[in-house]
């Protein structure tokens, strides 16, 4: 999650400076209950995601079935027989939704792929409130599971971020494409703090809460510690007017990433890159075993060094 985030699809103004005024308070004089406040609003989907969820509008040949992940009832879409076909797991952002794909789907049906999608928990028609990055991480692995491996998966934002992350000895998937992922939950804490006006003073609690409630320190989710242990083909796709989630974070999953390229783009933000007709042609070329994007060398005089 991160600034722009918020700032494009939830608070009003006035709601807003009421949270950043709060927020400035309270760090003061109630640091503790402040942090707890804060922490859980970075981890509250926007109710937008499910408000979109249902009244997106999916094809007739899609199923419907709920997977219970963690207590949670888990809304999955299908498309085609992942059980005869090679499937494609296709993975949203923050505060967004499974049907969000669904301007893909007509052309990896083309390519011969089974599709499988889902609404993570407190996302869509999921149930839950609360959703961190390793939340979408250990949802990406159960529902993975349940299909078997994937010859295939594509995830946007921070569902790029989980689903790179989530690749293990006991679920992965063959390919990987990743749309404007986040590199950096430190950095996106960040942003969120400059955002509604939280003072620096509690950014230590902030990410102790977060280490606390997940079980694991927020540096270890970091793209550049995971990435190079990828043995997967990859194309890394992100766009440089992303005011949301940097270009800078793209880059650095392809510099890290022994068998990524980055495909860069210009003028399509954070969310119409997922959906752009170029985009989804690009990925097309990719399967296809066609060079698409350029090679990213890592240099020491670069941020965060070698890989």
């Amino acid at each position: 999650m991160n600034a722009s985030t918020r700032r494009h699809h939830s608070h009003p103004t006035l709601k807003l400076s009421a949270v950043r005024v709060g927020f400035a308070v309270g760090g003061r004089i109630a640091p503790k209950r402040t942090v707890d406040r804060a922490a859980r609003l970075f981890a509250t989907p926007f109710a937008s995601s499910r408000a979109r969820a249902r009244a997106a509008q999916p094809d007739k040949d899609m199923q419907r079935i709920d997977l219970t992940i963690h207590g949670e009832s888990i809304a999955t879409y299908v498309w085609g027989d992942p059980a005869t076909q090679p499937y494609a797991l296709l993975v949203h952002g923050w505060s967004s939704f499974g049907l969000r794909y669904l301007p893909w789907i007509a052309k990896l049906r083309e390519l011969g792929y089974a599709l499988v999608s889902f609404d993570q928990p407190g996302h869509g028609e999921s149930t839950g409130r609360l959703c961190t990055l390793p939340d979408f991480i250990e949802t990406i692995r159960a529902v993975g599971s349940h299909f078997g491996t994937a010859a295939l998966a594509i995830g946007h934002s921070m569902g790029g971020a989980a689903v790179t992350l989530a690749q293990s000895e006991q679920w992965h998937a063959k390919e990987l494409v990743v749309i404007a992922p986040a590199a950096d939950i430190e950095a996106a804490a960040h942003r969120f703090f400059r955002f509604v006006h939280l003072g620096d003073h509690l950014r230590e609690p902030f990410l102790a809460w977060y280490e606390k409630r997940t079980g694991v320190a927020p540096r270890d989710l970091a793209a550049h510690r995971a990435v190079p242990r990828l043995g997967q083909r990859g194309l890394v796709i992100h766009d440089l007017d992303d005011h949301e989630v940097p270009w800078e974070e793209g880059e650095r999953y392809a510099r890290y990433w022994p068998g990524a390229r980055l495909l860069t783009t210009q003028g399509l933000g954070h969310h119409r890159v997922l959906d752009a007709p170029e985009v989804i042609e690009a990925t097309l070329a990719f399967l296809r075993g066609e060079c698409v994007g350029n090679r990213v060398v890592t240099s020491p005089n670069l941020p965060f060094g070698l890989a």
